[in-house]
């Protein structure tokens, strides 16, 4: 898939990922790597600007296996901002699909 497509809706899936729980940094990238193709390397710097931009809170819990894990939770901002993106996604998606109709294939 293209990287540019990707990069435009990987931000609305993770604050779409939140929205069911609470998840660390590797598992909220693991659920995102099973759905699309991309690099754990991409879901880290884009978790610290969501948090920086007040989307996204974090905390550390310990964990049985080793040590404690950095846990990312969406705040009502966040909440707002997953709205507002889904909604332009839709337009989007529309938009484009409209172009698809009447095209011979």
């Amino acid at each position: 898939m293209n990287t540019q497509f990707k990069k435009g809706v990987l931000e609305l899936c993770a604050l779409t990922t939140l929205i069911g729980g609470d998840k660390y940094g590797y598992e909220l990238a693991d659920l995102l790597g099973r759905k699309m193709d991309i690099s754990e390397g991409s879901v880290y710097p884009m978790l610290k600007r969501l948090q920086n931009d007040g989307y996204f809170e974090s905390y550390l819990m310990e964990s049985p296996n080793g040590p404690a894990r950095k846990y990312y939770r969406i705040t009502q901002k966040g909440r707002e901002h997953q709205l507002q993106l889904q909604t332009q996604w839709y337009e989007f998606l529309g938009q484009v699909n409209s172009f698809f109709e009447g095209v011979e294939k």
